[in-house]
């Protein structure tokens, strides 16, 4: 498959330290599985197989890092001490395991795609609806737009405000945040409603 120009690009943009790590790592997964697809999702390079994703690189400011996405792939790439990815925080070519061991991790994860594995995503319970607190209550049935409105968002959208407020250490940051909360509301705004794509 041809390479991302995409990962191209981020790769070009990493650190210089991190650069080689990164090659390094996606020459490995297109030795591995030569049918890869890559991908740019989470702002990162993602390595497909049959559409699903098998594992990622990455890089950030002090080092770099290798995730893999199946159960299946095991304990033999994990190291116990990694706090990033499955290989831990990657800053030079030393730290990497032996190339056969990737190599079969990113295979290992092949097979879970074609047996049909799950993601290590583990799937959560739903949270209940979050406990409104009276004073932000009190403040959203004020104006019937925003109570309306925070109603009808779904129990994490109405989460995400009801956190914010029980956040705020001061009573005037707490005031603060509640009438932001009310005026977000009342023009049908979610709490993050920056972040949403348009």
């Amino acid at each position: 498959m041809p390479q991302d120009p995409r990962v191209d690009a981020y790769i070009a943009k990493a650190a210089p330290f991190a650069q080689p790590i990164l090659e390094h790592l996606r020459s490995l997964i297109h030795r591995a599985c030569p049918d890869t697809e890559e991908a740019i999702k989470w702002s990162m390079p993602m390595f497909l197989y049959r559409g699903k994703i098998i594992v990622n690189i990455a890089a950030f400011k002090a080092h770099a890092a290798f995730g893999t996405w199946k159960r299946e792939v095991g304990d033999s790439i994990d190291r116990p001490e990694a706090t990033m990815g499955r290989l831990g925080r990657l800053t030079r070519l030393a730290d990497l395991p032996p190339d056969d061991e990737i190599v079969a991790a990113v295979r290992c994860a092949m097979a879970a795609v074609d047996a049909g594995g799950t993601s290590t995503r583990r799937v959560s319970s739903p949270k209940p609806a979050p406990d409104v607190p009276d004073d932000l209550q009190a403040a959203l049935d004020a104006v019937p737009a925003a109570a309306t409105a925070f109603a009808a968002f779904p129990p994490g959208a109405r989460r995400d405000y009801t956190d914010w407020v029980i956040e705020a250490k001061q009573a005037a940051t707490r005031a603060r945040r509640i009438a932001q909360a009310v005026e977000w509301c009342a023009e049908g705004k979610r709490r993050h409603w920056k972040h949403e794509a348009c």
